[in-house]
């Protein structure tokens, strides 16, 4: 993600704006963005598939704690400033009204990068355990809710009353089928890799087809691609099959299809746009209302509900990146004329701040002394 900051207008954009326009034209870009997303599909299908089911259900009830106040606290917070900077000029489009505002700053603010977190807890070793299964099951229920405030907002806006009722009940009708029925068809796939003890070509393909069907749907309902793939991970058989198609497809994915996600993501980023001591000052207050609100609540939720304090440290630190889910909300909000380039680049500032953050402030806190104790393992292309 850096790289794609580095590299895109924010500094050679600005440096050489011919160059960058030739590595990058817009046309490349539209390539860039499809290869990106079918990675990320992919990477949050194995996400999914690693995703303990036997864990969350013994933390369903502090992966929902964690979820309710990391919703309700930075969009009560989001809500207020979204209502202060209406009456600000070149925040908001001049047809926003008061809800509006409220609403689209709240789900702004309360969205977690839901595949950002899902690579940190890769990386550092998390997959399969209680702590990597609590930030996974709260971060998917915080993004799902945000994208259905989100088409709230925008059929409020001038769209239709059926957009937000599609990607509410589609997302919830697609969860509770495959979670149900699908696992029941799907467990064949299980059975038939464990006659053979492996997983064929065939079958692999099948697979990914599965997951292709899976991130167009949740999207084309108004979910994120990211869900469709992620549900269909967890409702996968495991055992032989998950581990075949695991040893088959991570290593491309992760060394290859994933940084081109990250990397989009960056290029995508205009820090050059926040100029003046003003929007420096609000853009501060934004990040400051984003951290104490999602990483404040999320830790408060876990304690609460009997987590020790580096657990909860934890949760907090990885629930508070945004990522490029915050990116593209805040690019529909910008292309729909709800919010104006200036509140663009103010919440951008604070999307790229809270997802750098997150990584080295989790590994500070957790990560060192939690190896050290044996707590965690190390990630399966690492050591």
């Amino acid at each position: 993600m850096i790289a794609g900051v580095l590299l895109g207008p924010s500094l050679l954009g600005w440096l050489a704006p011919s160059v960058q326009k030739w590595l990058f034209p817009p046309q490349a870009m539209t390539i860039f963005f499809a290869v990106s997303q079918v990675g990320l599909s992919i990477y949050m299908f194995l996400v999914g598939l690693e995703f303990r089911r036997d864990l969350f259900l013994g933390k369903a009830r502090s992966a929902a704690a964690v979820s309710l106040a990391g919703m309700v606290t930075p969009f009560l917070l989001g809500g207020a400033i979204g209502y202060v900077l209406l009456g600000q000029a070149g925040m908001f489009g001049d047809k926003v009204t008061t809800v509006e505002a409220i609403l689209y700053m709240g789900a702004s603010m309360c969205i977690t990068a839901f595949p950002m977190l899902a690579r940190i807890i890769y990386e550092r070793g998390l997959s399969g355990t209680a702590l990597g299964t609590l930030a996974l099951a709260a971060g998917a229920i915080d993004d799902a809710a945000a994208w259905c405030i989100l088409a709230v907002v925008l059929a409020s806006f001038g769209g239709s009353w059926n957009v937000a009722a599609l990607a509410i009940g589609g997302g919830i009708g697609y969860g509770i089928l495959v979670l149900t029925v699908g696992r029941v068809l799907l467990a064949r796939l299980g059975r038939t890799a464990e006659e053979r003890g492996s997983v064929n070509s065939a079958m692999l393909a099948f697979t990914l087809t599965l997951v292709m069907l899976g991130s167009w749907f949740t999207d084309a309902v108004g979910i994120y691609a990211v869900f469709g793939a992620f549900i269909l991970g967890v409702a996968m058989p495991r055992g032989t099959f998950a581990t075949a198609v695991q040893q088959q497809v991570e290593p491309l994915t992760v060394v290859l299809l994933l940084p081109l996600f990250f990397t989009y993501s960056g290029l995508n980023t205009r820090l050059d746009m926040v100029d003046t001591p003003y929007l420096w000052m609000v853009s501060l207050i934004v990040l400051a209302a984003a951290c104490l609100g999602k990483a404040g609540a999320c830790y408060g939720a876990a304690r609460l509900n009997g987590e020790d304090h580096k657990t909860s440290m934890a949760v907090g630190t990885l629930m508070n990146a945004r990522g490029l889910m915050e990116l593209i909300i805040l690019n529909i909000g910008l292309q729909k004329g709800v919010i104006k380039p200036t509140l663009f680049s103010i919440m951008v500032v604070m999307a790229i701040a809270t997802t750098l953050m997150a990584s080295p402030i989790f590994e500070w806190l957790y990560g060192r002394e939690a190896r050290k104790q044996g707590l965690v393992g190390d990630a399966p292309l690492e050591g």
